[in-house]
């Protein structure tokens, strides 16, 4: 295993920030401090303008792995991770089959495993996702549930499946949306769905549901973790919800504080997501909730798609990806522009998704685990759609210029990712 060097870098990882070198080598942190003076296989001089960081931990993406490879596949959504500074994700549960039984979990943990990030699948909720039979999540070696795309309808079925956390130590984690709400719903309903003439979706949806989730934790003491809010109303519910001590977690991604129904104007299937984007009040909304700390995480629900399926406006499916471009994008909109520090984007993402898993806290200090995002924080460039690594390239940020650049990314003491050569 090759050593690094890195000298003269900006080392932030939530607790601390200040320039100094980092001595990598057995897959550890050796040593940290100023004039480190030692033989290295790769030495990066930093010069004070690179960002050494906590590599990031993603808990909400699709690999489409078992059953959609064509979209995406493990080793292809690694890749993507990895040049977006993330060495860990969550995948959620929505493959073919899904993730309901040992063999599923085996087989996504046994393709990952040479990658250099950490693969946690989600478990089903329910049996194959139909909403229906509780599964014994005891048997199933995860440490999230979700039935993600697909809530659970009937309540009652879902409280128990929160009272089952208590005991087995779980994570559930819900898409709020109320299906019967939406009914074929492709945008937010407003006025755009009205300008384009396409039917909405009210957000009613995700509001009703995320209420109901949160009356369902506190009924039986469980903690639950809402998905990618969108809606004023929802982050509103989560902030009250939070006050009265109730064990509510959430999270969202960068288009939902960067972009709004606005987009869709286009009629270009690649600004449809679910959620959808909403309106401008929305997107101040979750940006308030973002810096006042009611939300807990920033994800992306990388969610691949062919390009023939995503050609017709009407009739494509809803996803984006978002690996390659999450810490971009925000600290372009939330960095750059003085609203939070570095310290805290890395507590948003890299710190807090793997506490909410239970997973250790990353450190960057002498005997830590060697798993880190170099970050040039200046660098401007363009998503390209054609040059990301994801084997799908419908990215909402084609053609924006964001301000900083993931520019090597370290797991386990090896670097996976590298740009600063060549």
């Amino acid at each position: 295993m090759d050593s690094i060097l890195l000298k003269n870098v900006r080392a932030a990882d939530g607790r601390n920030d200040g320039i100094c070198d980092i001595f990598i080598a057995d897959g550890i942190i050796k040593d940290m401090g100023g004039n480190i003076a030692v033989q290295a296989d790769r030495i990066v001089d930093g010069k004070g303008k690179l960002a050494a960081i906590p590599a990031l931990f993603d808990m909400h993406v699709h690999f489409r792995d078992p059953g959609y490879t064509h979209k995406e596949d493990i080793l292809t959504g690694c890749a993507a991770a990895l040049a977006g500074g993330v060495s860990g994700v969550v995948c959620m549960p929505n493959t073919d089959p899904p993730i309901d039984s040992p063999e599923t979990v085996n087989y996504i943990l046994d393709k990952a495993k040479d990658t250099g990030v950490e693969v946690y699948p989600a478990g089903c909720i329910t049996k194959g996702m139909n909403g229906g039979e509780l599964y014994d999540h005891t048997k199933l070696g995860v440490r999230i549930i979700s039935d993600d795309g697909r809530p659970v309808k009937n309540a009652e079925f879902m409280r128990q499946a929160l009272e089952n956390t208590n005991k087995n130590g779980l994570l559930a984690a819900s898409h709020c949306e109320d299906l019967d709400i939406i009914n074929g719903g492709i945008i937010n309903k407003g006025k755009i769905s009205e300008k384009l003439g396409v039917k909405g979706m009210d957000r009613a949806s995700e509001d009703s549901i995320t209420a109901r989730e949160i009356a369902l934790a506190d009924s039986c003491g469980a903690r639950i973790h809402i998905c990618h809010v969108s809606t004023k109303g929802s982050a509103e519910i989560i902030r009250d919800a939070k006050k009265r001590g109730i064990k509510v977690t959430c999270e969202t991604c960068p288009h939902y504080f960067i972009y709004t129904e606005e987009k869709l104007l286009s009629r270009d299937a690649d600004y449809r997501m679910n959620p959808p984007l909403r309106t401008e009040a929305d997107r101040k909304e979750i940006l308030e909730a973002i810096l006042d700390g009611t939300i807990d995480c920033i994800v992306t629900d990388h969610a691949p798609h062919a390009a023939n399926e995503k050609a017709d406006f009407l009739k494509a499916p809803n996803g984006v990806v978002g690996l390659e471009t999450s810490l971009a994008a925000t600290l372009t909109a939330l960095y750059h522009t003085g609203k939070l520090s570095l310290n805290r984007i890395v507590e948003l993402m890299a710190l807090n998704p793997r506490k909410l898993l239970g997973l250790p806290e990353p450190r960057l200090e002498k005997g830590a685990k060697a798993d880190i995002a170099v970050v040039d924080l200046d660098r401007e460039w363009t998503v390209i759609p054609e040059k990301l690594h994801s084997k799908s390239k419908n990215t909402v940020f084609k053609g924006e210029t964001f301000k900083g650049k993931n520019v090597m990314t370290i797991t386990g003491g090896v670097i996976r990712y590298d740009i600063l050569q060549g």
